[in-house]
């Protein structure tokens, strides 16, 4: 059967741009995909070979030229040989199983050269006291963590010597080779075997690192806690996480916070509240208290007829706000305490009290026995 041509094939004119080229590769080649074709998966691979053969020539400019002087023959009628490793399919803006697909259809996976790679990031957690959480804290952690060979320097070869261009790949990471399918001949490439895709290779290894460059340490890193943290935030600490591969910058450290909870205090985002007790008389005829702060202790006023459960205001004795300026409040609720035990003496000045106030007051009786109640009941 007769190829369709490459422009059909993606459905653009022979004067699209490459950007028209690459939008109608990524929207055909999502169309396409096996997986979203449960029912025909066959054939949704056999579209996807022919809409990236079509592709891996259009996008390439020298390629393109050639197919639209001589057509699907190539240049003297030999015919293209289709460098599908050239296919960045992260670069189209998929992030699916394109690579495993395309690894699947034609038998090799994309270029996958490597370079250098970011390291690892590390987590560690800090238990903390209400006020730390307050007023911010230091820690000093240690931390497991991959750290740069001091031997080699992070070379991964052995003091006074130095890697050498790989003569397998020839320094590129990759080994190409061309596979003759019934689509045509397709070069394939895979990452070389010897270097490990780096594209140099370390003939005379570090005896400290064994030629990785890296060695495992228990580091102690200090961690500045700062004023007005909560319980569940993270302090993140650039650079102190796993050291990075072939030169790569290290990852970070993200220390979680967990606050204890204090017996007194208890926090509202930037406000602190607490309780404090008070007597009926204090309430009643009002008082000047000492209550708790986060600093020590303060003197407030309570005015005459305080009820209980009323708040009152220390302005500026919260949380530091963090990133910000300024603290929160402190609110201080009123818990008025009725007395349990009273004497005689206070009984018959209470019971006065409540005849000027013109309260009615009903005599407790003394509680009966089982048989003065059964008798009484039937009197």
């Amino acid at each position: 059967m007769a190829k369709r041509d490459y422009y059909e094939v993606l459905g653009v004119g022979k004067n699209a741009t490459q950007e028209d080229i690459k939008k109608a590769y990524r929207k055909l080649a999502r169309q396409y995909h096996p997986d979203a074709n449960a029912d025909n998966k066959e054939a949704a691979a056999e579209k996807f070979r022919e809409i990236t053969e079509a592709y891996a020539v259009l996008s390439d400019q020298e390629k393109r030229s050639q197919y639209d002087r001589f057509g699907h023959a190539g240049p003297q009628g030999q015919g293209f040989g289709f460098d599908f490793g050239n296919i960045n399919f992260e670069d189209l803006g998929f992030d699916f199983g394109f690579g495993d697909l395309f690894e699947a259809i034609f038998g090799g996976g994309g270029r996958r050269r490597r370079g250098p790679q970011r390291g690892a990031d590390l987590e560690a957690e800090v238990e903390l006291a209400f006020k730390e959480a307050v007023f911010g804290a230091e820690r000093e952690l240690t931390v497991p963590r991959t750290e740069k060979c001091e031997n080699c320097g992070g070379s991964g070869a052995k003091p006074g010597t130095s890697s050498e261009n790989c003569q397998t790949c020839n320094g590129t990471g990759q080994i190409s080779f061309s596979r003759a399918t019934a689509f045509g001949q397709f070069i394939q490439t895979r990452t070389c075997d010897r270097c490990g895709g780096t594209g140099r290779f370390i003939p005379n290894p570090c005896s400290a690192c064994g030629g990785r460059g890296h060695r495992r340490r228990n580091r102690k890193v200090a961690v500045k806690i700062p004023a007005g943290v909560d319980d569940g935030m993270r302090v993140r600490l650039r650079g102190e996480g796993e050291v990075g591969d072939l030169g790569g910058p290290p990852g970070d450290l993200y220390v979680y916070l967990r606050v204890r909870p204090d017996p007194v205090f208890a926090r509202d985002g930037d406000n602190i509240l607490c309780e404090v007790p008070i007597s009926f008389t204090q309430a009643a005829l009002g008082a000047e208290i000492e209550v708790p702060t986060l600093e020590g202790t303060s003197r407030i006023k309570v005015t005459e007829g305080t009820q209980s459960g009323t708040v009152l205001r220390l302005k500026g004795k919260g949380v530091p706000i963090p990133n910000g300026y300024g603290r929160g409040d402190l609110h201080i609720r009123m818990k008025v305490i009725t007395p349990t035990r009273l004497n005689e003496k206070q009984k018959e000045l209470l019971q006065e009290f409540a005849k000027l106030s013109g309260e009615e007051m009903q005599k407790q009786e003394k509680d009966k026995g089982f048989f003065e109640k059964v008798r009484d009941a039937f009197v």
